[in-house]
């Protein structure tokens, strides 16, 4: 084991990339030759239909075994293929990227040396100069300033997948939905903003394949995005969102149906009046906010790690070590 870096996991999720496997492979393998420390891939086939499968096992039996293949029963998307390949990792500094080779290998030794080098917990790819078309790269621009104005944690490119970060405290993640663009929020919930930081990565047009997002995801992004402000906000105490708008809405409906009671004891005729309807929804409304609080509070204390859907593992994992071995 190198006494200069950190034994290296490169986690790649794929789903329909046959004809990147092998190409993919050859550059990691360029790209960590000289690495001044031991490495192993992780791929994730995240349901594939093609020979996505087939090619990882061929490049293992070609490559070594310190390539480790993973495969889900189905379509699960990124973000859990991303997850899955973070629980099987082993290194102490884990690195994600696409496998799409949209992402330069090359860039990851020089990530993970500013990230020992500045003493950083995460660190993210910036692509500056990004080739996409302007379906993906226009709606990406308004996330990142979305983002980046919710949340607080200001960052060039949230979407880009190349990230180095350490593993003790990547592990506490639970990514889901399409919650891998917002690694960088929850990273920052479990570690001080300060230690997260971006670079400036190289980026490639697609050669092969055909890319798997576009505009049509943009309502899920804000729906994750929503979800991430909440629980990075109120995700140990659920009861002071639901109580506080409770108690809000609760309080506007006591009013109202206060109010419609005095001008019943003048004399008043409230019963044909919308008013009354919406005191009484206001209330009840009201009242299912808080027990809604109550209920979320108790399910924290309760909440489990969901396990992902896995079909098949390739074991008997090593490292590699010296330049002997890679030649090998």
């Amino acid at each position: 084991m190198s006494e200069t870096l950190p034994r290296l996991s490169v986690v790649i999720p794929l789903y329909e990339e046959e004809d990147n496997v092998e190409p993919l492979v050859l550059e990691l393998h360029a790209a960590l030759e000289n690495y001044l420390g031991e490495f192993e891939l992780v791929f994730v086939d995240d349901g594939s239909t093609d020979r996505t499968l087939e090619a990882l096992v061929e490049a293992r039996e070609n490559h070594g075994n310190h390539i480790m293949v993973v495969s889900h029963r189905r379509n699960l998307g990124q973000t859990q293929a991303m997850q899955t390949g973070l629980q099987l990792a082993r290194g102490d500094v884990i690195a994600f990227m696409d496998g799409d080779l949209q992402n330069d290998p090359a860039d990851i030794p020089g990530m993970v040396q500013k990230l020992e080098a500045d003493k950083l917990d995460l660190l993210c790819g910036w692509r500056k100069n990004r080739q996409d078309s302007l379906d993906r790269t226009l709606p990406s621009r308004i996330a990142n300033w979305l983002i980046g104005r919710v949340t607080g944690v200001a960052l060039h490119d949230y979407g880009c997948s190349l990230k180095v970060g350490r593993r003790d405290i990547l592990e506490g993640l639970d990514l889901r939905g399409e919650m891998h663009r917002f690694i960088p929020l929850w990273v920052a919930n479990l570690t001080h903003p300060s230690r997260i930081a971006e670079i400036t990565v190289n980026h490639r047009a697609r050669s092969s394949g055909v890319s798997k997002y576009g505009i049509s995801r943009t309502p899920r992004v804000i729906l994750d995005l929503l979800a991430a402000w909440f629980f990075l906000r109120f995700k140990e105490r659920p009861g002071h969102f639901f109580g506080v708008a409770g108690l809000i809405t609760g309080s506007l409906g006591g009013s109202v149906l206060t109010y419609l009671l005095i001008l019943k004891l003048l004399g008043g005729d409230i019963a044909n009046r919308p008013l009354l309807i919406t005191g009484v929804l206001l209330a009840l409304v009201g009242l299912q906010l808080i027990t809604t609080g109550l209920i979320a509070e108790m399910l924290t204390r309760l909440r489990s790690r969901r396990q992902p859907l896995l079909t098949k593992k390739i074991d008997t994992m090593v490292w590699m070590k010296g330049s002997n071995d890679r030649a090998e």
